[in-house]
Formats: structure tokens, sequence, C-alpha cells
């Protein structure tokens, strides 16, 4: 049976037991904003408790997974507020015991490119666009920051997220942030037969082998990302090229930084 989920605002929920298909949906760019936090964390709780539903597939409306967090929302006024809101919907993915898929194409930037990296698989389409631009806004992708390394190493970690640039989607493969990367057009059909594959597997099986492989991650990546919430709240915001940072991309202009 399907079913379609209306109530949300920033998401399209369809529910095909044992899938639910989560797709991002505030175009052009999906820019994930307070609501769709919100939203986020609420339907994952709300799977979490159905038995029927043992994958979660993750899209974005029209060709574009997600371009990041709202800018405006760094603001000094409001940052403690979506870091505490982005890092409860994180927080949700990486404890859910159902299995994760991220169906990557076009921008998958910042926050964007933190939601894909903590789902159990990731394909991306050669030509999408991954990264962690935050430190050209004078800021710092908090989850990137406490868990890349251990997917990529930490030399190519700290090249991403130190220099912001962008890579390819067929370069997130390789680097194991995607699982697989494929050309234009064959990104459905993969994840169907990832799906597909799964359908043949025990949700009990499953349940447990997630618990049991990620116990270990899981302590580690709350106390980083703890700590790294906390650093960016009482030293990165409290600098004036943090705020510089923010203020000129609103304006639409070169940030004139100061070191302070």
């Amino acid at each position: 049976m399907t079913t379609t989920a209306t109530r949300f605002e920033r998401l399209s929920i369809q529910l095909e037991a044992p899938v639910a298909f989560v797709t991002l949906n505030n175009p052009p760019l999906n820019i994930i904003d307070l609501v769709m936090m919100e939203e986020l964390t609420s339907v994952l709780n709300e799977i979490e408790s159905q038995s029927s539903i043992s994958i979660i597939a993750f899209h974005g409306a029209g060709k574009c997974f997600s371009a990041g967090v709202d800018v405006p929302a760094h603001a000094r006024e409001t940052v403690a507020s979506m870091l505490e809101k982005f890092h409860a919907v994180v927080r949700a993915l990486v404890s859910t015991r159902k299995v994760t898929i991220a169906a990557v194409e076009g921008h998958c930037l910042g926050g964007g490119a933190e939601l894909a990296m903590v789902s159990d698989f990731v394909y991306t389409t050669n030509g999408a666009t991954w990264g962690f631009p935050e430190i050209r806004l004078g800021c710092f992708p908090p989850v990137a920051a406490t868990a890349l390394a251990a997917l990529i190493g930490q030399k190519r970690a700290a090249d991403l997220i130190l220099s912001g640039r962008s890579i390819s989607g067929s370069e997130a493969a390789c680097l194991g942030l995607a699982t697989a990367a494929v050309p234009d057009g064959q990104l459905a059909s993969v994840v169907d037969q990832c799906v597909e594959g799964i359908r043949q597997l025990s949700p009990a099986a499953l349940r447990v082998t997630k618990k049991a492989m990620y116990a270990w991650d899981s302590m580690h990546f709350d106390k980083g990302l703890a700590r790294a919430q906390k650093i960016y709240l009482e030293e990165l915001v409290e600098t004036a090229d943090a705020q510089e940072g923010i203020r000129a991309f609103l304006e639409k202009r070169v940030p004139n930084w100061t070191g302070r």
C-alpha cells in the first residue's frame, strides 16, 4: 500500500512499505531552513516507530539534492537554535535502525552534504557538485568537522573543509563520500536496485546489524558533535570574521577579513 503525507511544507513523504521516500522539497536549491529541520526530525521519529518501514530513501526535489543550510539562519541571534535543530536531524539519522539511502544529483553542499554523508548508502551522479563551503563564510561545518575524517581520512577531510572547494560526484565516490557515482539519468534505477536488494533481507537482522556496526562510532560522534557545537557557539560566533562572512554573503560582496 502506498501512502503520501501532505502535511509538510518542506518535505514530500511517500510510504511504500518497507520504504519511506523522503524528498527535500524547498525549490530551487532545497535549502534546509528551520522549518525543514523540524519536519525532518518529526518524520524521522515517526518512521522510527513504524515496524513496517525498514528503509528510508532521501531525494531532492527537481535536479538538486540540497545546497545546504539557510545562510541567514547562521546569524548570531539564530545560530544556536539552528545548530540545535540541524544536529537533532543528524543525530536521528545516525541513531536510526532503518537503512538509509541518499540519492544525490545537482548541488550537495554544506548541510546537504552532511545529511548525505551520514546515510548508509549514497549514490550520486558523476556531475553532482559536492562540497563544504562554510569556511568561505568564516564558519565551519560541525558535522563534517566531527565525522568526515573517519570516512575519507584526515588529509582529505582537511582539504575539503579548510579549502571549501567543490568536487564532482565521481570524485566524491573515489574519496569514499559516496557509495558509487553513476551517469546522469541512471540514478533512479541504481537506487531502485539497491532498495530491491535490501527488500530481500530480514528487517530484524538489518536493524540489529546497524546497531552493532555503528555502536563504537556513535559514541564518539555524539561527543565530538557536542564539542564541535560548543566551539562553534562559544568561539567561532564571537569572532568578527564569522559575523562579517554572513553579512558579506547576504549583501553579495567579498568579505573583508580582519583576523579577529
